[in-house]
C-alpha cells in the first residue's frame, strides 16, 4: 500500500529527452575542440558509470565540499525554513539528493512543505532519488524534471514561497559568462517571495584545493578519464587514454581548479561522427571541467548585476565554504 502511495505522489516531466538532445552535445563538443584551451563539454562526465564515480568521490575524505556544506545545513536548516516558509523546494543539479535532505527535513518539521521539485539532466538517477525521497516524506508530493538547469528554469513548478537550492558550488562548474546568464535569468524568475540557496566553495590554500582533485585512490581521475571513454563509445573517436596524463590544478588568475588531461605526446585524435581531426602537441592541455571557487565579494557583485541580494550568508567553521541565501533586489526594483 506504502508503494502504491508513493508512486502517486511522484510525476515525471521530461523536458530534454537523451536522443534528441545529442545533436546539441555534439555541436557543443565540436566548438569546444576548436577553442583556444581545447575541451569537452562537462555532460561527458555524467553517463551511469561517471555518475556512480561522482557518488563515490563525494565520500572521499580529499573532498571536503559535501561535508562542509552538510556542517552549515545541519546548523542552519531551521533557520532557512523559519526565513523562507518555503511551500516548494526546488533542487536544481539535484543528482542523488543528500543535503537537501536536511532542507526537506527542516521544512517538514516547520510544516510549511508541501511540494518538492528535483531538476536534473539524468533521468534514471532523478527517478531514483524522487522515488526515495516520496517514500521518506509520504506528505509531501514531489513533482521531479528532467532538463538542463541553464535551459528550463521556466519550467519549475510556480506557486508562491519556492525556496530554490542550487547546493554542493555545482555554480563553480560554469564558466563566468555562463554564470551571469544563469543568475539572470534566475533573478528574472523569482517571484518577490521566493528565495535562492547556494552552495559556495571558498578561495583557500591552493594545495588543498589541488588536494581535493588529486585523490589518493585515482578516483576522480577515473571520473575525468571516463569523459573520453564516453566520447569514444558515442562518437567513434580515437582518444587513448595511454596518451594523456591527468591534470587537475590551481589557476590563481581566474580562481579555479583547471581539470582535463595533457597530451603526453604530440598526437591526432579522430572523431568520426564528427567527421573531426584534432591534433595535439605534447603537453597540450584538453579541458573537461572548471571548478571556480569564490570570495564573499565577488559573489556580492555577481548577484546585484542580477538584479539579486545576499540576505545571509553562513560558513562552514573552518572557513572552507558557504551557503547564500539570496532573494531578489526590490531596492532596485528587479
Amino acid at each position: 500500500m506504502s508503494r502504491a502511495l508513493t508512486q502517486q505522489e511522484v510525476r515525471v516531466d521530461v523536458l530534454r529527452d537523451e536522443a534528441k538532445s545529442r545533436p546539441v552535445l555534439y555541436d557543443e563538443t565540436f566548438r569546444g575542440l576548436h577553442e583556444e584551451v581545447k575541451g569537452l563539454p562537462a555532460v561527458w562526465l555524467y553517463d551511469a558509470r561517471g555518475s556512480r564515480l561522482y557518488d563515490e568521490i563525494t565520500r572521499l575524505p580529499e573532498y571536503y565540499l559535501p561535508r562542509r556544506e552538510g556542517e552549515i545545513l545541519r546548523a542552519r536548516a531551521g533557520e532557512i525554513a523559519a526565513r523562507t516558509q518555503a511551500r516548494t523546494l526546488v533542487e536544481l543539479g539535484a543528482g542523488s539528493a543528500k543535503n537537501i535532505r536536511l532542507l526537506l527535513g527542516a521544512l517538514d518539521t516547520a510544516g510549511t512543505l508541501e511540494r518538492f521539485a528535483p531538476l536534473d539532466v539524468s533521468e534514471e538517477t532523478l527517478r531514483a532519488s524522487a522515488q526515495a525521497i516520496a517514500a521518506a516524506y509520504p506528505g509531501v508530493s514531489v513533482h521531479a524534471i528532467v532538463g538542463d538547469f541553464e535551459r528550463d528554469l521556466g519550467a519549475l513548478p510556480g506557486g508562491d514561497r519556492r525556496l530554490i537550492a542550487f547546493l554542493g558550488s555545482t555554480i563553480g562548474n560554469l564558466h563566468p559568462d555562463q554564470r551571469a546568464r544563469f543568475l539572470t535569468n534566475l533573478g528574472d524568475v523569482l517571484a518577490r517571495d521566493d528565495a535562492l540557496l547556494l552552495g559556495i566553495d571558498l578561495v583557500k590554500d591552493a594545495k588543498r584545493l589541488e588536494a581535493a582533485y588529486n585523490d589518493s585512490g585515482g578516483v576522480t581521475e577515473a571520473f575525468v578519464r571516463n569523459a573520453l571513454a564516453a566520447v569514444n563509445r558515442e562518437l567513434d573517436a580515437t582518444f587513448d587514454q595511454r596518451r594523456f596524463v591527468y591534470d587537475a590544478r590551481w589557476d590563481p588568475e581566474h580562481e579555479w581548479m583547471d581539470i582535463g588531461l595533457r597530451a603526453r605526446q604530440a598526437h591526432t585524435v579522430r572523431i568520426h561522427r564528427l567527421e573531426l581531426d584534432v591534433a595535439f602537441e605534447a603537453g597540450e592541455a584538453l579541458r573537461v571541467e572548471i571548478s571556480s571557487k569564490f570570495r564573499r565579494e565577488q559573489v556580492e557583485l555577481e548577484a546585484r548585476q542580477a538584479g539579486l541580494s545576499i540576505e545571509s550568508w553562513w560558513a562552514d567553521r573552518a572557513g572552507d565554504f558557504a551557503v547564500a541565501l539570496v532573494l531578489r533586489d526590490t531596492v532596485a526594483g528587479s
